[in-house]
């Protein structure tokens, strides 16, 4: 996804549930830094139970903005 898409779709932190093999997961994504540069991107997961709620499973991405034109 190009990171101006990524940056509208995650205006605010996203927060869903998907189902994976009958078991329902709760997922929540959101921008930690939005550089010049880079966008970073947080995934954080976990199945509703409170061990798994209070520690969820994370990752982290980083999308690079693409560069400017050069001056034609």
């Amino acid at each position: 996804m190009p990171c101006d898409r990524l940056l509208s779709e995650l205006s605010e932190v996203k927060a869903y549930e998907v189902e994976y093999e009958s078991r329902t997961y709760q997922v929540e994504v959101e921008i930690l830094e939005n550089t010049a540069t880079y966008v970073h991107v947080m995934v954080g997961v976990d199945d509703g139970s409170l061990p798994a709620s209070i520690s969820p499973e994370t990752h982290s991405f980083i999308c690079r903005k693409p560069r400017g034109r050069p001056s034609d």
